[in-house]
């Protein structure tokens, strides 16, 4: 403590002078220091670079695949993440698939920390693996490669694991995320449940005054600069733009907010910056084409959520035909995938959650309140609770019946009670039906953005064609491959890098100076007023950059709407007759009309087919189908009846058992309830008191019941011959306790009933 701290401890007054030298002290030894982890930072980008495989996973992984040996070479690569020691592994569980983002940062995120994507499915004891990928593109690499690459991993995967209880559930990162949902989309087979995370699917959706990232591609006159920087490459996009891009976002941050927080903390704060900065600054690049393909079709053109993608197979790519259950994990805090961007898709494809049904689809939601976009996959808190509650639930995801879901996570403490140990988390997850206009609600369409964006999407299209007719011929001529390298090295991105670096001469006192401040350090009490000022000055910086982005975003996006919303510039490009939309959404295959009507007929020929394990099964949909929820407490007290059966059924064969219950039930619920005697015919009335006895468990395992549900409960009772006490199930409402108390399975031979 310093003799200033000391005589304030005393009540005596501060010495102004003495705490003015204090501080200056101490701002040139930090200024130092902060200098130093600069250096450090730049030496690790050396180092990082250099590697043959950079990455930053904080897990040992073992190759499995490499992308660069397939038909269609990529670099890509599927590695085997090694379970740390401790952690068990259960071979019969599901293997989880994690996929990054190759966005102009390098590979790992997902398994950034042990706390991560990779972490909690390691501990809830499923086999990992994670696709990660090199720094160089191959030569000709294309999107659709990739998407190959892709599902030739997930066939290595399946092969692999052949005991296990269902396909690989897949995490899709950011644009790994969009990447994932078109592999499914072409290779339904392949896949089990999806979790795209952070993941921007319907590109021109967004809040005015919210979402300014989304007007970019107008305010530059659409793709041609995008062909452009690919030319100055020599046929190589330099992902270092797209970081540039990610930063310009929040010029606070960027100019001032990250380095002022490295700066005041610089005795604590530099191992996480640098660890951070490892895979920040490992960028990586793209083929031209891919970059082109990705603004021309996605970013700009937005033609993926209306199935106008079509591959070199004639295969078209349409979302719909994915047949897992996709989970859809956004922020209110994500400022480059907004919700509007990751749900938008939902409302582009389908009319209603009918519509969701028909084609057999399963679609879950969660939106965070305020985390930010690498939050969603770095943050070690998201990863406790999201992630490790969609790991944890993943194969009740897997069973919940086709629609569209919310997924609310309520903490164990708010839950009830939990005797029986049925939530397996911290939280209680629940799924709660939604309708399409709950999704709107969020999304916010508007028409006549919508009008805009399509003008943006045509201006475009021929800007690009007068760059390749009158530019793109001169510029590749003028740029060689050393040029394109040399202009690489001097991109701010990197040049910041080389300049704090050991490579810089400049600096050769400087390590040594640092240590000797370190062996030696002199900081300043906390209270000294200095300090605070300084917070201050920082705090009102921070205010005036957050305030002239706010000022940027507001005037890019009243120029937007200003000139892609005048009706004379629409109408030169063809968008003047406002009855017709300006993005036709995608219409039904008659495969697709014929296979509903196929399936709706099979249906309706096996009502009455099937034996008690359906009538359970069907009952107990029939019971909790008013109450718009599915909860996880009932699931696992399902498994739990499984495993002290020794029942042989799994999870996909429990999936289609379930959709087909709840199906039948959906278009033709009387005829379904009336045929329920028809499947106990012969059951003997011992097994029918045992499987009642355990319906009535699993239904109040939730411990609540509604009125209609006690009725529903009432009628399945009187078919399956055997009353329970209403009272029992009014208590169990009132008390809102677990099933710990109800109808034990008696320990004799326990054939089925799940």
């Amino acid at each position: 403590m310093s003799e200033q701290a000391a005589a304030t401890r005393q009540g005596q007054p501060r010495d102004p002078w003495a705490d003015l030298v204090d501080y200056w002290i101490d701002r040139c030894e930090r200024g130092v220091l902060f200098a130093d982890v600069l250096r450090q930072r730049g030496n690790q980008y050396h180092e990082h670079m250099a590697e043959q495989v950079p990455h930053v996973l904080s897990f040992e992984a073992a190759l499995v695949a490499d992308g660069r040996k397939l038909e269609r070479p990529v670099n890509y690569g599927l590695v085997r993440i090694e379970p740390p020691q401790g952690t068990v592994i259960d071979p019969k569980k599901r293997p989880f698939v994690v996929a990054d983002p190759r966005a102009g940062h390098g590979p790992g995120i997902g398994g950034f920390k042990a706390d991560s994507e990779i972490g909690v499915a390691l501990r809830a004891g499923h086999p990992c693996y994670f696709i990660g990928f090199l720094p160089n593109p191959m030569p000709g690499q294309t999107v659709e490669d990739v998407m190959k690459a892709e599902a030739s991993f997930l066939e290595k995967v399946i092969e692999l694991h052949p005991e296990a209880d269902g396909k690989p559930a897949v995490v899709g990162n950011c644009q790994a995320g969009w990447q994932i949902m078109m592999t499914a989309a072409i290779r339904p087979d392949l896949f089990g449940p999806i979790i795209i995370a952070g993941a921007p699917l319907s590109y021109w959706a967004g809040r005015r005054g919210q979402n300014p990232m989304r007007y970019t591609g107008g305010m530059l006159g659409g793709s041609w600069l995008t062909a452009l920087a690919g030319d100055l490459g020599h046929g190589i996009f330099d992902g270092a733009w797209l970081v540039q891009n990610f930063e310009s976002l929040n010029p606070a941050n960027t100019w001032w907010g990250k380095s002022y927080n490295l700066y005041a903390k610089i005795d604590t704060e530099a191992q996480r910056y640098l660890g951070f900065e490892k895979w920040w600054g490992g960028h990586v690049l793209l083929n031209a084409q891919e970059m082109q393909y990705i603004a021309d079709k996605l970013f700009v053109g937005n033609r993926l959520a209306t199935a106008e993608l079509v591959t070199s197979d004639n295969d078209r790519i349409d979302l719909r035909k994915i047949r897992s259950p996709i989970i859809v994990f956004c922020s209110k805090g994500d400022n480059i995938t907004p919700p509007p961007q990751a749900l938008g898709w939902i409302t582009d494809l389908y009319r209603d959650v009918n519509d969701i049904r028909a084609h057999g689809q399963t679609i879950v939601y969660c939106v965070h309140e305020s985390i930010g976009h690498l939050g969603i996959f770095v943050s070690g808190s998201v990863a406790k609770k999201e992630h490790d509650e969609f790991a944890s639930n993943i194969d009740f995801i897997d069973v919940l019946p086709p629609g569209l879901y919310e997924a609310v996570l309520t903490p164990r403490s708010e839950a009830g009670s939990d005797e029986a140990g049925l939530i397996a988390g911290d939280y209680l997850v629940r799924f709660v039906a939604r309708s399409i206009d709950d999704v709107k609600s969020i999304v916010a369409p508007d028409p006549e953005d919508e009008r805009r964006f399509a003008a943006v999407d045509r201006i475009s299209q021929i800007n690009l064609g007068l760059y390749r007719t009158f530019m793109q011929p001169w510029v590749q001529a003028m740029v060689s491959a050393p040029a394109a390298d040399w202009m690489r090295q001097m991109h701010p991105q990197r040049l910041k890098y080389e300049l704090f670096s050991d490579n810089n001469p400049w600096l050769a006192l400087l390590e040594d100076t640092a240590e000797q401040i370190r062996q030696n350090r002199h900081p300043a009490a906390p209270g000294n007023p200095f300090i605070q000022a300084e917070c201050k000055v920082s705090e009102n910086i921070e205010s005036a950059l957050n305030a002239a982005g706010k000022l940027r975003d507001r005037l890019v996006e009243e120029s937007f709407l200003a000139i892609y919303g005048s009706p004379f510039l629409q109408s030169l490009v063809g968008l003047g007759d406002k009855d017709t939309p300006p993005r036709q959404r995608p219409g039904e295959d008659p495969e697709d009309r014929a296979f509903v009507q196929a399936r709706i007929a099979d249906l309706r020929g096996r009502i009455a087919q099937g034996g008690p394990r359906e009538a359970w099964v069907r009952a107990l949909i029939f019971i909790r189908l008013p109450g718009a929820a599915a909860d996880e407490r009932a699931f696992n007290l399902l498994r739990r009846i499984r495993e002290e059966r020794g029942g042989n059924m799994t999870v996909s064969q429990f999936k289609a058992l379930v959709r087909d219950q709840f199906l039948m039930l959906l278009i033709a619920q009387d005829e379904a309830i009336a045929a329920l005697p028809t499947l106990l015919a012969g059951v003997p009335a011992e097994q029918r008191d045992e499987a009642l006895a355990e319906l009535r468990r699993t239904i109040l395992a939730t411990g609540l019941l509604d009125e209609e549900g006690q009725r529903r409960l009432a009628r399945v009772e009187s078919i399956f011959g055997k009353t329970i006490p209403r009272s029992a199930v009014q208590a169990a409402n009132a008390s809102s306790a677990g099933p710990a108390e109800a109808t034990p399975l008696r320990p004799r031979a326990r054939r089925r009933a799940s």
